[in-house]
């Protein structure tokens, strides 16, 4: 396998930690600043490197950015063991790296899944948390009941994240031909969530396994990766796998029945970026979300799809950079 030249994406070579009993590839700008540092928390399926343009641009604004391979991904550690991947020991990962650095209190800013576990350091961690910043990710109370059974009631047995639940069936569609997947999945937005959801039923791309499987890579469109950048998801994937990020997805119903006695509320002052034009977290996702999060701010990033910090890398710096100088003071510098 080839070694990745960071250097040409402005980027140093990642230190690698211990924390919570796992090795964690981290980058780290170690930018001086009166502020608290800012740890990017990536989603599915992606990793630190999704981070790049924000660990190039926000020293520029006087911030310290942090952004880790997390657990099951890229060349941080991936136990096997499904369990080992709930939101205790995701967060417990979080709470790790402040330690090995030794960082009280980080703003942890998170997109997609990230987005879920920095919403729930707010919850389970509130004493490492300065703020919140949800990319696209919004804050949703505890449902009723088990999100895998609610997924099934309102999508039916072929939505991906109950298909998601099958040890090893995702994996081998995804690993069949891992540029296929990288061209299928780092797309920018072609529709608004308005025309995606007036699709016919039997069109709508719930089940993105069956979509990847039709999908014609020879054919793709709107394309939002250089081909080094490209290169990088396919060269790490190509030799990790993809297990360690869906065992993320099979743990749903453990995160549900160990959150029961964990306060449906984040105190924390936080940022809500939204991307208009992402199918699969709206804009509307995060409607009525200050009955939880009453300190809450927002920015809605136009023109953008799901890939926000990737597709629109300068305006989501803008909207980070701004609302930390508003939140946290301290100096500019260049």
């Amino acid at each position: 396998m080839r070694q990745i030249d960071w250097a040409q994406f402005g980027l140093s070579a990642p230190q690698m930690l211990p924390v919570n009993g796992i090795d964690m590839a981290v980058w780290d700008t170690n930018t001086p600043s009166e502020m608290p540092p800012v740890v990017l928390c990536h989603g599915y399926p992606e990793l630190a490197f999704s981070w790049r343009h924000q660990l190039v641009g926000l020293p520029k604004a006087g911030i310290r950015a942090i952004a880790p391979d997390l657990r099951g991904y890229g060349l941080t550690s991936a136990p096997d063991a499904i369990e080992a991947y709930d939101l205790d020991t995701l967060t417990g990962d979080l709470a790790a790296l402040l330690d090995a650095k030794g960082i009280e209190k980080a703003v942890f800013c998170g997109h997609d899944w990230g987005g879920l576990i920095v919403w729930a350091m707010a919850t389970r961690r509130p004493d490492r948390v300065a703020g919140v910043i949800g990319v696209n990710t919004p804050y949703t109370k505890r449902p009723p009941i088990d999100p895998i059974a609610l997924y099934e009631q309102r999508f039916g047995p072929d939505h991906y994240i109950i298909f998601f639940q099958k040890p090893g069936a995702m994996e081998a569609i995804l690993e069949e031909d891992v540029d296929k997947t990288f061209r299928f999945y780092m797309r920018r937005s072609s529709v608004t969530p308005l025309e995606f959801d007036a699709r016919p039923e039997g069109k709508r791309n719930h089940a993105f396994q069956l979509a990847l499987q039709n999908f014609d890579k020879s054919k793709a469109t709107h394309p939002l990766l250089t081909d080094a950048e490209h290169q990088v998801y396919v060269d790490t994937f190509t030799r990790t796998g993809f297990r360690g990020g869906i065992n993320w997805y099979r743990n749903f119903t453990r995160n549900w029945l160990d959150s029961a006695d964990i306060p449906d509320l984040v105190v924390q002052p936080s940022l809500m970026i939204m991307a208009e034009n992402d199918v699969v977290l709206p804009p509307s996702a995060a409607d009525g979300m200050e009955k939880y999060v009453p300190d809450l701010d927002r920015v809605l990033i136009k023109g953008c799809g799901h890939w926000t910090q990737q597709e629109k890398p300068e305006e989501t710096n803008s909207a980070i950079a701004e609302w930390m100088h508003k939140r946290f003071g301290g100096l500019r510098t260049s």
